[in-house]
């Protein structure tokens, strides 16, 4: 009697075709390629690295800190009293020589957030839509709805929170910004007599300071303080 072996069945059967391993060039663009997307999504969802072209942020912040911008505060709010933020020029506020001159590679790295762009500038929000912004108060302090304001972040503690004078009502969507040294600082009193008036666009800014990464030794704090402004009334 002829004995017969039974048959494999198809599942166990070895499968006549693998699949094949893309060569390590290709492997390696396509991962290159997923880095860079992910970089431009965390860039424009998440979070942006700029660097600071002046002193008008100091001591808070120094020429040539490096910072990181966190976009997820203004996702579903806008910037209040106090947020240090960077915005686009809302009008040659920067003048000539206010960009850092950047090489091809790191125009290249700056379009995926993975170098600190410029051309952008960073300042503390002081008013936001309805407030009224005076200065100064008989103690040299800037009035907010008509409550006066200690701001421990400037760079001249003894000195009036602005030696120029103004009386500014905020306009709805628009924010009235400071730099912390006042002396040193072309912020929105700088811009009184423009169209705009020296109000910025909430639509204008890119996010809030988080966190300053280099140098080293300066690594810490993005210097947001709202603390000072807690006292501040809503505007009528």
């Amino acid at each position: 009697m002829t004995s017969h072996e039974p048959a494999a069945s198809a599942a166990s059967r070895p499968s006549s075709k693998k699949r094949k391993a893309l060569p390590l060039w290709q492997e390696t663009i396509l991962l290159v390629a997923i880095a860079l997307v992910l970089a431009l999504v965390v860039k424009t969802f998440l979070v942006q690295a700029f660097w600071i072209p002046s002193g008008s942020m100091e001591d808070t912040l120094q020429i040539d800190d490096r910072i990181l911008v966190q976009k997820v505060s203004y996702w579903t709010g806008e910037p209040e009293r106090g947020d240090v933020v960077v915005f686009d020029d809302p009008g040659d506020w920067l003048g000539a020589g206010g960009e850092q001159e950047l090489g091809p590679v790191q125009q290249v790295l700056s379009v995926f957030g993975l170098y600190p762009a410029g051309g952008h500038l960073v300042k503390r929000v002081i008013g936001v839509g309805g407030d009224r912004v005076v200065c100064c108060d008989a103690q040299g302090r800037l009035e907010i709805n008509g409550t006066s304001v200690d701001e421990p972040y400037l760079k001249d503690k003894n000195a009036d929170a602005s030696s120029q004078r103004f009386d500014v009502k905020v306009p709805d969507g628009r924010l009235w910004l400071m730099g912390d040294n006042r002396d040193n600082s072309a912020d929105s009193r700088a811009h009184l007599g423009s169209p705009g008036g020296g109000f910025v666009n909430v639509d204008a800014v890119l996010g809030k300071s988080w966190v300053t990464v280099w140098p080293f030794d300066r690594m810490g704090s993005g210097g947001s303080d709202n603390a000072p402004f807690a006292a501040v009334p809503d505007s009528d």
